[in-house]
């Protein structure tokens, strides 16, 4: 598998040979399903919160007596049944929604996404993209010229997410106000990220090669 490599400036420089291992798996959609629906699960932070009839304030005292008064006994106005008592099935916030991803499911569904994509043509390649000072105008820039090679970012959410071999504060600081595109780290991948964005644009291939080849499974299925 062989794969353009393009400069900022939206030239093709090179070619790459793209590992099959890596970017060749074949689709599985119930897996990658799994493990998307298990992430977000686990990354879900709960914040509604009710309180139940043991912890809403007042109450202690019984209404009225328990007969004799022609109304129907009431024990404490706690009750759900009153106005400003407690909820009886109402969201909590100590309920945990977390789901168990086995590694090599998750490991398998990255490789899976990866290949999707590249298959889609929605995969680019780039040299070195490291830039001297955060400058919104230098990544606007690299955007423009990226957009010379057919891949336009124009969608107002979620366009783009640049894979850096490291962590690169300037890089990183000059396309943080840029509100389509986002930026990581290349052994931060995971299937939600792959998937969350429309392209991928992956900078200084046969390092980000070598870190994603850590995450390959030992078995992988080529089309």
């Amino acid at each position: 598998m062989e794969s353009k490599v393009y400069n900022i400036q939206g030239k093709e420089v090179r070619k790459v040979q793209v590992p099959e291992n890596l970017f060749g798996v074949k689709w599985n959609a119930d897996l990658l399903h799994q493990v998307v629906v298990a992430m977000q699960a686990n990354a879900r932070t709960p914040v509604a919160h009710t309180k139940d009839r043991g912890e809403v304030r007042g109450g202690g005292r019984k209404p009225w007596k328990q007969k004799g008064t022609g109304r129907a006994r009431h024990g404490s106005t706690r009750s759900p049944l009153w106005r400003g008592g407690g909820i009886t099935f109402g969201p909590r916030n100590d309920k945990s929604y977390a789901q168990k991803i086995n590694r090599q499911q998750k490991q398998k569904a990255l490789l899976v996404a990866l290949s999707r994509k590249y298959k889609d043509g929605e995969v680019l390649f780039v040299e070195a993209l490291e830039m001297q000072t955060p400058k919104t105008a230098a990544a606007q820039a690299v955007i423009a010229g990226l957009g010379k090679a057919g891949f336009a970012f124009t969608k107002k959410r979620n366009a783009a997410l640049f894979a850096l071999p490291s962590a690169h504060y300037p890089t990183m600081k000059s396309f943080a106000n840029i509100g389509n595109v986002a930026t990581d780290d290349v052994r931060n991948l995971n299937p939600v990220n792959v998937l969350s964005s429309t392209y991928l644009v992956i900078a200084n291939p046969e390092v980000a090669f070598a870190v994603l080849s850590k995450k390959r499974v030992v078995k992988t299925e080529s089309k």
